[in-house]
């Protein structure tokens, strides 16, 4: 495998996990109270940015000459099914859904880690997009991991 092909795969594995971010969000959002209103205006906006995070990776990897894959992991969806079960029995509690979602986001971070830490295959300009992606993606950590703290 080729440098660019492994750089190629790797950003459509970050495209991957920031939908299946995106499908998440999506889902706690509706499975919030509408006393909750503040997590789902922050819900939204985090659904947001990694809607915003598929569109410049995927720019990145049509640059390179590669096919974008727009898929969603099957992880993602026993997420969600664990969010929903666990749900059930706290019924729709703000501070379990903001746990889950929190494991969601170390998740996430810990792809953007392995994407930086996987050797010098990455144009500087596309390491940067990871890089800000990253940081944006802590910042949404440590906000949902405060919100927990404090249900």
């Amino acid at each position: 495998m080729t440098t660019t092909d492994k750089s190629i795969e790797i950003l459509n594995d970050l495209i991957e996990i920031n939908n299946d971010r995106v499908a998440g969000f999506t889902h706690a959002t509706r499975e919030l109270q509408e006393k909750d209103l503040d997590v789902r205006e922050l819900f939204m906006e985090l659904r947001n940015q990694s809607r915003e995070n598929v569109h410049a990776l995927g720019r990145a990897i049509h640059k390179s000459g590669g096919k974008v894959e727009m898929g969603m992991s099957g992880g993602a969806t026993l997420h969600r099914v664990w969010l929903d079960l666990k749900c059930s029995f706290t019924g729709h509690s703000r501070k379990s859904i903001l746990a889950e979602c929190e494991r969601g986001e170390d998740a996430i971070k810990k792809a953007y880690q392995m994407a930086l830490t996987s050797g010098d295959i990455f144009p500087p300009d596309v390491r940067e997009i990871i890089r800000n992606q990253q940081a944006g993606i802590n910042s949404a950590h440590d906000k949902l991991r405060a919100l927990r703290d404090e249900a």
